[in-house]
């Protein structure tokens, strides 16, 4: 037996509840999961040489700007904090993306953890997506304060998560950990309900 069939995501027996639940149009709004996304926990100093040689075997600079993202083809790199990143890639890219990092950090300070496996990932698109995060974020989420390629570290619904919003739509997607990724596929569903009906009228 492989190891990809005996891989669960948090959320796999779900598709079908959150694609019942989705809708479009004016109102509409969109969950599924993205499972099983490539993430390294990545921590140095941002001004040294070997922040330059990572940059180089990404792609893209490390962000600097607190809560931005960059991006080089399918790879995104999110800053947590003024010397630590989380590197976002597709499935199945952790084990190269991180020998390329390990490569390039050489013997300086600092280190390359793959914790992949410590969340899956919620995306939630569509016009009502801002007004359902809004329900349980205290961010100021307006589109002139937080945009695509913003990130930030926040809660939701007291839980825990990474925020990217990806593009303009909005699609944003919430990297949670996997023990409370029932849960929080629950309260957006319930976040969602509203959007599934006509706005009441007076």
């Amino acid at each position: 037996m492989t190891a990809d069939t005996l891989r669960r995501s948090p959320l796999g027996h779900l598709d079908d509840v959150l694609a019942a639940h989705s809708t479009t149009g004016e109102r509409g709004v969109r969950l599924r999961e993205v499972p099983f996304l490539a993430q390294l926990d990545l921590q140095l100093r941002p001004d040294g040489a070997a922040a330059r040689r990572i940059a180089s075997a990404l792609g893209t600079p490390l962000p600097t700007e607190p809560n931005t993202v960059s991006a080089a083809g399918h790879l995104r790199v999110l800053w947590l904090g003024p010397e630590e990143w989380l590197v976002v890639g597709p499935d199945g890219s952790a084990p190269a993306t991180a020998e390329r990092l390990h490569a390039a950090l050489r013997d300086e300070p600092g280190s390359v953890v793959d914790v992949s496996a410590n969340r899956t990932t919620l995306e939630l698109s569509g016009p009502s997506a801002r007004p359902v995060l809004a329900k349980g974020c205290a961010l100021d989420l307006h589109p002139r304060v937080f945009r695509a390629g913003h990130c930030a570290q926040t809660l939701l619904a007291k839980v825990n998560v990474i925020l990217h919003q990806v593009d303009a739509e909005p699609t944003y997607r919430l990297l949670v950990r996997g023990s409370f990724a029932q849960y929080l596929a629950d309260w957006l569903l319930d976040a969602m309900e509203e959007y599934r009906h006509p706005p009441l009228t007076a």
